[in-house]
């Protein structure tokens, strides 16, 4: 049998994805985690832009308009259009140290875990191949009629992301179609993130829909509500 991360990232256009530096998106991001934490529509409307090599990603507009948020793992900021710094926060990770899943966040935690995720998802799985990654196959799992096989991914301590490990489930045609983590900046609730919609952007597979909800402890998800709900118009690369 093949192996699977290498499935994984040729069925996502790993070939091609080494043709760029850059990626960015026109989104809309809403659900029950932004309004819980105090901001149901900040993300409703956004252009995403983010780096390919670096761990770097903006939102614009961000909270309102004329505003763009910046983020990089040691530092997080809102900047005017002109380029005017307006705020900005070093070691953004450990703001969240006593944090709940109630706790409201500052404008300054939004840009921090919308970066850092958005910065995840955009380079997934592709992030699988760089130095630090480990990847190892584990027992399939059944989803409706379908099966689908299962590849743990545990992320080195210089990637800012929702949990150190996490399982990535892949479908017939070797693309990601559930990944499960739990979202430690968040309280570390239990997540079950699905993904469909795959386009192809310059010969690179694309979700351009995400759903996540809270995982039950036999890895069902809780679908009385969507606690994260991603929608993707367009993507380009340079």
């Amino acid at each position: 049998m093949a192996d699977l991360r290498d499935l994984v990232l040729e069925a996502h256009g790993a070939g091609q994805w080494k043709r760029f530096r850059r990626i960015e998106g026109d989104m809309s991001i809403v659900g029950g985690l932004w309004a819980r934490k105090g901001w149901p529509d900040a993300l409703k409307n956004v252009r995403v832009a983010a780096d390919i090599t670096g761990q770097q990603l903006s939102y614009e507009p961000f909270t309102a308009e004329g505003l763009r948020s910046f983020y990089r793992p040691d530092l997080v900021a809102i900047d005017a259009f002109d380029g005017k710094r307006l705020k900005q926060r070093s070691n953004p990770r450990e703001a969240f140290s006593s944090h709940t899943p109630a706790t409201p966040w500052d404008d300054l935690h939004l840009a921090y875990f919308s970066g850092y995720a958005m910065w995840n998802y955009l380079n997934t799985p592709f992030l699988f191949a760089r130095p630090g990654f480990a990847t190892e196959e584990i027992a399939p799992w059944i989803e409706g009629r379908e099966t689908w096989r299962r590849l743990k991914v545990t992320f080195p301590e210089s990637v800012d992301t929702h949990s150190p490990e996490q399982v990535f489930y892949v479908d017939d045609n070797g693309l990601i179609a559930r990944l499960d983590y739990f979202a430690n900046v968040t309280g570390g609730i239990p997540t079950a993130h699905y993904t469909s919609g795959y386009r192809d952007f310059e010969g690179i597979k694309i979700p351009t829909r995400r759903r996540a909800y809270r995982r039950n402890t036999d890895g069902t998800p809780i679908q009385d509500g969507i606690a994260v709900a991603i929608d993707i118009s367009n993507i380009s690369f340079a």
